[in-house]
């Protein structure tokens, strides 16, 4: 029978820590597309490459020019190449199979997340969310980098207006700011410190819509469910919230131009809430209403049909899963030490946690074997029992069958 139907909370998510790696100390970790293989940024400027089905490594990409901590890790769409971003300012791009260090780029600013363009299987070009500057486009070829726009002026060109409060060396402050591609890297969808989601044209850098947040604060994470279907983002205000994307996975912008012809009427801001309301709608809101705790690295399970977070709270290791009608349904309690970074894998139920001490544990179902279902006379026990056996039990010809023999001949 259907489990989910017996019992709705029975749901294909993990339940217990099954295993955990241990090498150096990692910091950041993403899965392939298939979930094969697992990257590991670590502490000491190393890329390590799991083979997630023997648990062993199957490569170290080592970089003799960064010793400083990985920022974060990135697969290309079929997983030939790895984009590694680091303290030290530096965006690396490597050849997976080969172990060759393709680029070397350094920006101003150190990239706390760097993604690379979804729609290429070669890609060249990657957005970077550094510290403290607005995300970027960066060409990795050329080294050039293209700043995306993070708030919308009054004039409403898409330009970055200058803050009013400075600090006292007259720079402008800022806020780290989230932003992610969506499924086929035609649009960047960027959540700012006012609690907006901008969507940018990624060739042009124009603002595109802008959809208001509720709570308009701090937007500190925003990603795309793997279809493209769903839009989650992580405020300060400690909730995260799902937008059910309205566009279409592919001409997203085709369909923005469309928009922007029929709503001539509007102009300036107005005009892009309006074009916004067309392209996400608020699906549901997660948040734990008892402790108000803040989120850690919030993402989709591998088909979309579970959200999970990990509690930001220092000292614990825990992990919410929510299925997205907006019900709780479990929450994952590890080791005494800090979650700094969470990944589901494609394909399977299982979540993959990085501590803030270096491990990275794997969570998974909790299996029951059954072994009456191999074999229907196999009789389970609650403990041992002695068991008694007859006296010509392990004769090579028991008495009993000799008895036998002997009434039927």
């Amino acid at each position: 029978m259907n489990a989910p139907i017996i019992d709705p909370l029975q749901g294909d998510f993990p339940e217990v820590i099954e295993e955990y790696l241990e090498h150096g100390v990692m910091k950041c970790i993403a899965f392939n597309r298939r979930g094969t293989l697992l990257a590991a940024g670590c502490s000491d400027g190393n890329c390590i490459i799991w083979d997630f089905e023997t648990r062993g490594i199957a490569k170290e990409l080592r970089d003799k020019d960064c010793i400083a901590a990985i920022t974060s890790v990135c697969w290309s769409k079929y997983g030939h190449r790895i984009l590694v971003s680091a303290a030290d300012k530096s965006l690396t791009l490597w050849d997976v199979v080969s172990g060759e260090r393709l680029t070397r780029t350094t920006l101003q600013q150190t990239p706390l997340q760097a993604r690379l363009h979804p729609g290429s299987s070669t890609p060249s070009l990657c957005l970077a969310c550094p510290l403290s500057s607005a995300p970027m486009i960066v060409d990795l070829n050329t080294g050039s980098t293209t700043i995306l726009p993070v708030s919308i002026p009054d004039t409403g060109n898409g330009a970055v207006p200058q803050s009013r409060n400075k600090f006292s060396d007259g720079t402008p402050p800022f806020t780290p700011t989230a932003a992610c591609f969506n499924k086929y890297g035609d649009l960047i969808y960027v959540g700012n410190s006012k609690g907006e989601i901008l969507i940018i044209d990624h060739r042009t850098v124009q603002v595109q819509a802008m959809v208001p947040v509720s709570g308009s604060a701090v937007i500190k994470n925003i990603v795309f469910s793997r279809n493209g279907q769903y839009l989650l983002t992580n405020s300060n205000d400690r909730t995260i919230r799902i937008y059910e994307n309205l566009l279409p996975f592919k001409d997203g912008l085709v369909v923005l131009d469309n928009l922007d012809k029929t709503l001539n009427e509007l102009d300036g801001v107005e005009k892009l809430k309006a074009v916004g309301s067309k392209c996400l709608t608020l699906f549901r809101e997660f948040q734990d209403s008892i402790t108000k705790m803040h989120w850690k690295a919030p993402c989709f399970s591998g088909d979309g049909e579970w959200v999970i977070g990990g509690s930001a709270s220092k000292g614990e290791h825990k992990i919410y899963i929510w299925d997205r009608a907006g019900h709780l349904v479990k929450i994952l309690e590890g080791p005494k030490e800090a979650l700094i970074d969470l990944a589901w894998h494609p394909v399977h139920p299982i979540v993959v946690s990085v501590s803030l001490t270096g491990f990275v544990y794997i969570w998974a179902k909790d299996y029951t074997e059954n072994w009456s279902a191999f074999a229907p006379d196999f009789k389970e026990l609650e403990e041992n029992e002695e068991y008694v056996e007859r006296e010509d039990e392990f004769d090579l010809v028991p008495e009993t069958e000799k008895v036998r023999r002997h009434l039927t001949g």
